[in-house]
């Protein structure tokens, strides 16, 4: 176990930057996840559905 400042300073930065990293990463995943599942909803979609979805975006 660390006893001194600079191990435990060390030991703090170290668990600070592995959780931002794994935030960040856990984040682009969901998103990707989320954007392919939207992708593969809308390619089942009849072709009325997309019509009406086009004319409400103008």
């Amino acid at each position: 176990m660390p006893t001194d400042f600079a191990s435990v300073f060390l030991l703090f930065l170290a668990s600070a930057v592995t959780f931002t990293v794994a935030r960040l990463l856990s984040r682009r995943f969901r998103a990707r996840r989320k954007q392919k599942e939207e992708t593969q909803r809308r390619a089942g979609e009849s072709r009325q559905v997309r019509r009406a979805r086009a004319r409400r975006g103008k």
